[in-house]
């Protein structure tokens, strides 16, 4: 297996994969049964052995349990790893209820992270979201102190709003913004996607099949106890318009010998050298395919065809889940 490629997180920022493994499916977190472990853990293990650095997770995933399953899988193996890491979401019995991103909480959170990690430093630290309970500017500013008492080596956010973005990066040189981002969720487009690309800051993309969307595979109706019925874009007529849509790609995957999963990572690899995308996976036989993925390229007419048929408002109803 050919190794992958690299891209650069930030003005003078690390080089990392330009895939990025997801490891929020590697433990339970809206209540379902945890992976396998050891599968999990293989996983991980050999996705860095085909040179996939950049392991994502959350403090909040499992309630701690996939930190502490990362930090067995690098065990003896740190430097081979880019580690980041989401803090801030508060979760009760596998439900969310809030955010927490007050100082005292952050430094309180960074430990528990080292600890479960059993690292020293966390590569790329970020808060998960932003609620306007706390500014900005003190939260990355909590952050750039645990910089500089050598907790944290990069800071990363997530899911914010291009102004928030403006602020954050004035405090402190953000490396990297993580967000949802797929040919069925192009509203950054407008203006989150042109302010990181203006201040150089790197894109790691998740939700790149919304939700499974995208992935070809997708049936109406979903099945009563599908978690995606939730969600407006699944529901009754909106799913029936939405799979409509979806078959374009089913067709160009067929033409181009490879499946919807890998065009939808592919349209979002191809947005931008700073792009990163961010794929959930938990076993082990999903990386040679999504690892080829990063590979397709598209005509120009494909790529119009694409951005056509999934034009911002295409999709009816929203939304997708953080990783």
């Amino acid at each position: 297996m050919k190794n992958i490629k690299q891209i650069q997180l930030g003005h003078d920022g690390p080089l990392v994969s330009s895939l990025g493994l997801g490891c929020m499916r590697m433990s339970s977190i809206w209540g379902g049964p945890t992976p396998d472990e050891s599968e999990s853990m293989a996983t991980i293990n050999q996705a860095l052995d085909f040179g996939i650095n950049f392991l994502n997770t959350g403090d909040f995933y499992g309630a701690g349990h996939n930190e502490m399953l990362i930090g067995k899988a690098i065990r003896g193996r740190r430097d081979d790893a880019f580690i980041s890491v989401k803090f801030g979401a508060i979760f009760h019995n596998g439900q969310w209820i809030g955010l927490d991103l007050r100082p005292n909480s952050i430094k309180n959170f960074i430990n528990y992270s080292l600890t479960r990690l059993g690292i020293d430093t966390i590569d790329l630290y970020q808060p998960s979201r932003m609620d306007n309970s706390v500014p900005v500017e003190e939260i990355i500013g909590t952050v750039a102190d645990l910089v500089k008492e050598g907790k944290v080596r990069h800071i990363g956010v997530s899911e914010i709003t291009a102004e928030q973005l403006q602020k954050a990066h004035a405090v402190y040189p953000i490396s990297a913004l993580e967000i949802g981002y797929s040919l069925a969720d192009r509203q950054i487009e407008d203006q989150l996607l042109p302010a990181a690309r203006a201040l150089g800051i790197a894109v790691v993309a998740f939700a790149n099949t919304a939700e499974g969307l995208l992935t070809g595979e997708m049936t109406a109706p979903l099945s009563d106890n599908d978690y995606r019925n939730h969600f407006s874009r699944f529901q009754h007529e909106n799913l029936v318009h939405n799979l409509e849509k979806v078959a374009l790609l089913k067709q160009l995957a067929s033409e181009k010998g490879c499946t919807p999963t890998q065009l939808a990572i592919a349209w979002v690899k191809q947005q931008g050298d700073q792009i990163m995308p961010l794929v959930s996976m938990s076993k082990r036989s999903r990386l040679p395919e999504n690892i080829a993925a990063t590979e397709i390229e598209f005509t120009a007419a494909e790529m119009s065809a694409l951005k056509t048929t999934f034009a911002i408002g295409a999709i009816k109803g929203g939304t997708y889940l953080a990783r």
